[in-house]
């Protein structure tokens, strides 16, 4: 890799840097070392690229770049030592727009950043003086462009209330954008053909914002997405048949909620909820099948005295049923510090195994990141440091019988940056799972080795809002759109009959010639945001999937040989797997069948125009439509045998059939 420092001879060329006060006279650098003498500049840089607000921020110190080549840019002020703060721009003065910026990612609370830049583009770099107006020197590093940096550009979108959910929430499976207050849920559907529609839906008032987090799984099984509110006590927003209304369900108890999360925690087809408390044992609400919850505290976290903050749901040990992991936020020694790991034993109840799997540690932390970071076939854990009471971050390699800590050399050991959110998902789809947190992008190098980046976005509920393969960031009114790069991907979603209808629980595992990646469906994912319940998979260079399996909750498993790549695999639980077809939907008949040009469709209930889709031998969706006279048009279909969805208003109906 070409490496260009340019030091002494050029440095002689290139002046130190006196003070340059403003974007329109900003100092003209290259590759180098340059000093700067005090930040004592009166112009104040708009916009703020990195983190910690504008408090405390009254100078700053302007330099422009144009490269004469498309490099990877490094900007770094760690030899100096100092706490610096820089942000990057292109644009005209009083026009900029961010692409970079830093504070606190390189060692001891110095700035570091790299970024792709272009040949002939001029970037302008301000320092501020947000912690200190002391002088100190900075280079500009030219290495070859990496194709697998991630950068995002922002693209604005209003938001009413809290922006901390992404999620389908109108059944066809595109992400959308959730804002959600007392009275409101506002919620930009996502279109087929690009963009949004913005609905919102009057509710009544709700006992409970989601202050603290938010979690959306469908409860009641009827083909939308509920809504949890997590804040002094818990309520739920139902949606009706249609995902046009929500009905108010609030809970009387007191509950200081942390995380929350939907989860079937007993394993029996219906969708649960969990929530931490921080004052208490944890509280759950389990569902009777219909849709009712019933509260219950205790069994799964029974600190007295709570603790309790980042509780997220994976499959640590590969046994296909769901485990629970804990991150407490307080550090020091007491039971309330631990963090903690339950076993799922499979039978109804549950096993502490924190301090037997190495993972009993007081240190402070709000979240943890789980994938298989060097993708050997099961779950490890980045536990991100809130605070470096107790210890900093750490990166924890799954060993079967043990957690190791692996962090010596990962990069997290020299990472002093904090926050109360870390997630796990491959940004640059390459087939390594990164992780984001703390004002940085960590990419994967694939041998529990991570390179730090920063990048304009920073965390917020996760998603595909653009349909392009690439994952995307909601942060406030922003969208934080992912720029992609050349690599492939593939996209899974799991649709319970069985299960819940989202497969929430379920274990996605894809096979191709970069190895076997697995993902675990769940709702709830770092401290306070709602994520999309698409799993997402980087494919790196390769062209082709050899299979996709699904390990789903109710014990069916399922297996897609040679699935087509760069888009979207619909999996319904238990198609083809020999299952008769009255226990899929005994109330949906059809004729004829085999079928040649019409399928003609009734029920033992009203279906209207219900929305219906097709589904092939593979899983693939391949008809979006909605019933016209019970009749669906399915003349554009090859010979073969598919699979009817259709959604009631009471539940998702599913029938096989046959085109001749």
């Amino acid at each position: 890799m070409k490496n260009v420092l340019l030091c002494l001879a050029t440095f002689a060329a290139v002046p130190n840097a006196w003070a340059q006060d403003g974007c329109s006279t900003a100092l003209p650098t290259a590759a180098g070392t340059h000093t700067v003498t005090a930040v004592n500049g009166p112009e104040i840089p708009f916009p703020i690229c990195a983190f910690n607000g504008v408090s405390n921020t009254t100078a700053s110190e302007w330099y422009s770049y144009t490269p004469t080549d498309d490099f990877a840019l490094t900007i770094t002020t760690e030899a100096s030592g100092l706490d610096t703060r820089f942000h990057i721009y292109t644009g005209a003065c009083g026009a900029l727009t961010c692409v970079g910026g830093d504070d606190d990612s390189g060692t001891g609370n110095t700035s570091l950043a790299t970024l792709n830049v272009t040949q002939g583009i001029t970037y302008l770099i301000a320092f501020d003086n947000r912690w200190s107006s002391s002088g100190f020197q900075f280079q500009l590093i030219e290495q070859d462009p990496v194709v697998l940096l991630v950068s995002f550009h922002a693209e604005p979108i209003t938001v009413t209330g809290y922006a901390s959910c992404v999620v389908d929430m109108n059944g066809d499976h595109l992400d959308d954008v959730v804002g959600t207050n007392s009275t409101n849920i506002n919620i930009h559907h996502q279109q087929a053909g690009g963009g949004f529609l913005a609905s919102n839906y009057t509710t009544t008032e709700a006992d409970y914002t989601p202050s603290w987090s938010i979690a959306a799984g469908d409860i009641d099984g009827n083909g939308f997405n509920d809504l949890l509110y997590a804040g002094s006590g818990v309520t739920f927003m139902m949606a009706n048949a249609t995902a046009t209304a929500y009905t108010e369900v609030s809970f009387p108890q007191y509950v200081f909620c942390q995380r929350s999360n939907m989860v079937d925690i007993n394993m029996d087809g219906n969708l649960d909820a969990f929530v931490c408390h921080d004052v208490e044992p944890n509280v759950f609400y389990m569902n009777d099948g219909t849709g009712n919850l019933t509260y219950y505290q205790g069994g799964l976290g029974d600190t007295p005295d709570g603790g309790n903050y980042g509780s997220i749901w994976i499959d640590y040990d590969g046994d296909h049923d769901i485990d629970l992991f804990i991150a407490k936020c307080r550090g020091g020694n007491g039971p309330a510090k631990i963090d903690q790991l339950h076993r799922n034993n499979g039978d109804g109840t549950w096993t502490e195994i924190g301090a037997a799997m190495n993972l009993a540690d007081g240190h402070q932390s709000w979240s943890s990141a789980w994938g298989d970071f060097d993708n050997d076939g099961d779950m490890d854990i980045l536990i991100g440091a809130s605070s470096f009471s107790g210890g900093g971050h750490k990166l924890m390699r799954n060993d079967g019988t043990t957690f190791t800590n692996v962090s010596a050399g990962s990069a997290f050991d020299t990472f002093t940056g904090t926050s109360i959110e870390f997630t796990a998902h491959d940004f640059n789809n390459d087939g390594y799972v990164d992780v984001l947190g703390a004002g940085a992008l960590h990419l994967n190098n694939g041998d529990m080795t991570f390179t730090r980046i920063t990048v304009s976005a920073y965390n917020g509920p996760v998603g595909d809002l653009n349909n392009d393969g690439f994952l995307d960031l909601l942060n406030g009114n922003t969208l934080q759109l992912n720029d992609g790069n050349e690599n492939h991907y593939l996209k899974v979603n799991t649709i319970g009959t069985a299960s819940n209808s989202n497969g929430i629980g379920a274990r996605v595992q894809v096979t191709s010639a970069l190895g076997t990646q697995i993902r675990d469906v769940k709702a709830g994912d770092g401290f306070e945001y709602m994520s999309s319940l698409t799993t997402h998979f980087g494919l790196g260079p390769d062209t082709e999937v050899s299979e996709v399996v699904v390990y789903w909750p109710s014990g069916i498993v399922q297996t897609i040989s040679d699935p087509a790549i760069d888009g979207t695999l619909d999996i319904v639980e238990g198609v083809f797997t020999g299952a008769d077809d009255q226990v899929l939907a005994p109330g949906l008949m059809i004729f004829p069948n085999p079928a040649a040009d019409v399928l003609n469709i009734s029920a033992d209930r009203e279906l209207g125009t219900a929305p219906v889709a097709v589904f092939d031998a593979t899983g693939k969706r391949v008809i979006t439509s909605t019933l016209l006279n019970g009749r669906l048009d399915v003349s554009g279909l090859s010979t073969g045998v598919y699979l009817l969805e259709v959604n009631s208003g009471d539940g998702l109906l599913h029938r096989r059939f046959t085109k001749q």
